[in-house]
């Protein structure tokens, strides 16, 4: 992975912790737990495996779950050169 791909994905995942911070540090902090818990992930890794980000924002989230996509989707969209990384991870998202 070249430095500005890696860069693209750090912005990017940025993008979706911002998200998840403005709903609140109590669920924040549990997503984090259960990446670790479950996959011994950060959050940052989760843009080579959304599949596990989906599932954890699927249950802590549950009825939210949609509109923190969209959300992410519309924070990312400031992003220049991301389309296909947005489009992979996002069609796990709603998947």
């Amino acid at each position: 992975m070249n430095s500005k791909e890696r860069e693209n994905k750090i912005a990017f995942m940025t993008c979706v912790e911002v998200v998840l911070m403005r709903r609140g540090n109590t669920n924040y902090n549990l997503v984090l737990a259960k990446l670790q818990s479950y996959h011994n992930f950060w959050i940052f890794e989760c843009i080579d495996h959304p599949e596990h980000l989906r599932d954890i924002l699927k249950e802590v989230y549950q009825n939210e779950y949609y509109s923190i996509v969209d959300e992410i989707r519309m924070e990312s969209e400031r992003l220049d050169d991301m389309d296909e990384t947005k489009e992979a991870f996002l069609k796990v998202m709603l998947s």
